[in-house]
């Protein structure tokens, strides 16, 4: 049996231990399309970003021009006919995400309002990740967006894709993640959110398709490895790869428009339970701003 790194806090080597003992180990050459940037124990927000860079050899792409977490709508490889239903601001979104912020409102399910507390104390804002607030939001709370692209040195190429999302008014990081599209083992290419975190990451794969009225809708939700869904991935004290499915976790994530605007409802279940929802009003920036 693996064990987890020794020199660390206390929490995250117990929660890291727990994913060796439920888990599975595996074999990189496997599951490369699970694969993604591990974090390390000095923080995860903008610290993360520079020792990504230096690690895997990058550079900041420092021009003002719009980013978007897809470079094109394309590779999420739609077919034809629904490609041709999804709105076009919704692509203009994913394609130009740096031109927008947010407005977020968050409505927790109370029998898990404690997990979320529990969340940001033990992990949250010691590591600079998933800070979700913890009240149900009367009014929304605005974000801000910021995408950067980590080129390949040599041939300028967007080699990682980072969105980081934070409090306007506190400048607090609430999400930290590498974007990307994969292909999983049935062939279907999904979007890949990786959240780093101390000596591993959180991973969702996200199913896409597009509703009715042009929206857009990523589903994670599978049974298995290899299926759309919540991984939890580490590396233990000998570098061996550790990966846990958490196959109760559900997340589905709704992005549309109407009268020009956007709006997006995302969704997160255990066990068949609503944990909780957050709201987003997706709205172009006033003024151009660099990222």
């Amino acid at each position: 049996m693996g064990l987890a790194i020794l020199k660390q806090n206390v929490q995250d080597w117990v929660t890291q231990q727990w994913v060796i003992l439920f888990g599975e180990k595996v074999d990189e050459d496997t599951i490369k399309w699970l694969l993604g940037p591990f974090g390390t124990k000095n923080g995860i927000g903008e610290k993360f970003i520079q020792e990504l860079a230096h690690k895997e050899r990058l550079s900041k792409d420092k021009s003002t021009h719009a980013k978007g977490i897809l470079q094109s709508i394309s590779q999420l490889k739609l077919p034809q006919t629904e490609l041709d239903k999804l709105s076009k601001n919704v692509i203009d979104f994913y394609e130009n995400t740096s031109t927008y912020d947010f407005d977020l409102k968050v409505k927790w399910n109370p029998f898990f309002k404690g997990f979320g507390v529990l969340l940001r104390l033990l992990f949250s804002n010691r590591i600079e990740q998933l800070n979700v607030p913890i009240k149900n939001s009367n009014g929304s709370e605005a974000m801000t967006s910021k995408v950067i692209y980590l080129l390949d040195g040599q041939a300028k190429k967007v080699k990682r894709t980072i969105w980081l999302r934070t409090f306007k008014t506190s400048g607090q990081v609430v999400y930290s993640g590498v974007y990307e599209t994969c292909t999983i083992p049935s062939g279907q290419t999904c979007v890949k959110a990786v959240f780093p975190l101390p000596n591993g990451n959180a991973t969702v794969i996200l199913s896409p398709t597009v509703g009715r009225n042009g929206e857009l809708i990523l589903t994670s939700s599978g049974k298995a490895i290899g299926d759309s869904g919540f991984y939890f991935l580490l590396s233990d004290s000998k570098g061996n790869i550790w990966t846990k499915f958490i196959s109760s976790f559900k997340d589905e994530l709704v992005v549309g428009s109407g009268n020009e605007s956007i709006k997006a409802e995302q969704t997160l279940t255990l066990w068949g339970l609503r944990v909780l929802r957050f709201e987003y009003q997706i709205k172009k920036k006033l003024l151009k701003q660099s990222v």
